[in-house]
């Protein structure tokens, strides 16, 4: 049975951030999106976690080896967030240490995203899925070898109980209503990284600075 849109819907208080393997290495194994677009994806998706203040875990894989290091925008953004430095795991669900530190955030919903799609987020996805979180997929803050490769993986991972969403329903779910403190960062991120909306709201903002005049 499907799960009530009631008890799926997102909301800063249940929900922790997971970002695996977004390394320099891997992500050159992306091609469903632009390298561009790919990477300001996961950035947005990373500063609505700073904007809700989610409890948010790190891990990577043999980043001393070819898969290379976390992104330097996610360290920095998160310097004082667990970084699970997995010594060859290749699903973060294997590694105690990662498992501990995703319990350990006390949320049960789990909004993630992984490099590679199929295999870095599908892994521990359905994992975690299995033992009773409730997972959202991040798929535009994931990636894969090509697009159908990313189809497969969104399947399996709905097949398993999975929510595949994309970062622009994150960002909905949590701020839910304008009105919340939380709406100018939540605003600031959309004009930052949503590029449409971006010019949106630069044209909005000239219109109102010439009625003012």
């Amino acid at each position: 049975m499907a799960i009530p849109f009631s008890k799926q819907r997102l909301s800063p208080e249940d929900s922790a951030l997971i970002l695996i393997d977004h390394q320099s290495g891997i992500m050159q194994l992306v091609h469903d999106y632009p390298p561009a677009e790919f990477r300001n994806n996961v950035l947005a998706l990373a500063k609505l976690g700073k904007a809700h203040d989610l409890p948010t875990v790190l891990t990577t894989s043999y980043d001393e080896g070819p898969n290379g290091p976390l992104i330097p925008e996610l360290r920095a953004m998160y310097p004082d967030a667990p970084l699970i430095r997995r010594p060859g795991q290749i699903s973060a669900w294997d590694n105690e240490d990662f498992v501990a530190a995703v319990r350990a955030t006390g949320r049960k919903k789990l909004i993630m995203a992984g490099v590679t799609t199929d295999v870095c987020l599908a892994f521990p996805a359905m994992q975690a899925a299995e033992e009773g979180f409730t997972v959202y997929a991040v798929v535009d803050a994931s990636g894969a070898n090509d697009t159908a490769t990313q189809q497969m993986a969104v399947q399996r991972m709905s097949a398993a109980g999975v929510i595949p969403v994309n970062w622009i329903v994150v960002a909905a779910e949590l701020q839910r209503d304008w009105r919340l403190p939380s709406a100018p960062k939540t605003g600031e991120i959309f004009h930052q990284h949503l590029h449409n909306y971006g010019m949106l709201i630069d044209n909005f903002a000239a219109q109102q600075a010439a009625r003012a005049q």
